[in-house]
């Protein structure tokens, strides 16, 4: 029917017109912006899991800075027993020489010198107060400590740190204990603030020697420890990586088929846009026949 009212090819080629524009400035969007769902209602349940995963993977990476921390934690804990380990190697050697029979009076006072200079040192990182370590003040702040954290204790519960994103995702991290046993005998000292350890002690060289080994027990300890941690550390970076490969495949735009979509859009708009044209050619056609 041809009429001049009621332009009806005309309005329905506007109305495919105006959904082909939108279909274009969408893909446009998704494009320029790198993500899939520009808007809720693009992909309500896409969304709805991304955010769930994105809170995950938070969590998860935030568990990962605390395994990063302890592992700092328990490798300064270790380069410090690394040094006492000389340390007591050394007072060893003094004991063992200070018990030659040829050694003068001077000789015994200058190996002690030593001795006492060294055991100073290994009281100053280990610290405690004067019921734990002995003397008159005691160490309030030794120089074992990690962002402020005391490196050596005398035992207890550790510190719990969070290594996953559940609550029963956790590792306890034991301080070295060098306030007991051997490794107390060798820096405590007595009411008066001198050492109970020097080297004219009955079986000096026995304490010592088992004051090395108590330190070797604790040097393995914390090795497991950094191995647990490491492994830990593992688990959580897979995680990590998954989360975020899901989450991409939600949110992400696949570029590919995004440019194929905006190429067909751009297409379909200038072909909308001709036939438009053409349609509003008709009622001009039909006032032609009116003249006649």
């Amino acid at each position: 029917m041809s009429t001049i009212t009621a332009a009806t090819s005309g309005i329905n080629l506007a109305a495919s017109l105006d959904q082909m524009q939108e279909l274009m400035d969408r893909s446009l969007t998704r494009l320029s912006s790198g993500t899939s769902a520009t808007s809720p209602a693009d992909n309500p349940v896409g969304l709805a899991q991304s955010s769930t995963f994105t809170g995950q993977n938070g969590r998860l990476q935030a568990a990962s800075t605390n395994i990063q921390n302890a592992l700092s934690y328990v490798q300064t804990s270790d380069g410090f027993m690394s040094g006492m380990s000389t340390v007591l190697s050394r007072l060893s050697q003094l004991a063992t020489l200070a018990q030659d029979p040829t050694k003068s009076a001077s000789d015994i006072s200058l190996y002690q010198q030593e001795f006492t200079a060294l055991q100073e040192q290994m009281r100053a990182t280990i610290g405690g107060t004067t019921a734990e370590i002995g003397g008159t003040t005691g160490v309030a702040s030794p120089l074992g400590t990690f962002n402020g954290v005391a490196l050596f204790g005398s035992g207890g519960a550790g510190m719990t740190i969070d290594t996953g994103d559940t609550t029963g995702d956790v590792a306890t991290i034991q301080q070295a204990n060098l306030k007991s046993g051997a490794m107390l005998n060798v820096i405590t000292e007595d009411n008066t603030g001198a050492y109970t350890l020097n080297l004219t002690t009955p079986n000096a060289v026995a304490t010592l020697n088992s004051a090395i080994q108590q330190l070797a027990t604790e040097r393995a300890n914390t090795g497991a420890t950094e191995a647990r941690l490491n492994v830990a550390s593992a688990s959580l970076q897979v995680q990590s990586q998954n989360l975020t490969s899901a989450i991409s495949s939600i949110t992400d735009t696949d570029v590919a088929r995004e440019s194929t979509q905006l190429a067909k859009y751009n297409i379909l708009l200038q072909a909308n846009t001709s036939m438009l044209v053409q349609a509003n050619q008709t009622p001009k056609q039909v006032l032609q026949l009116l003249k006649q």
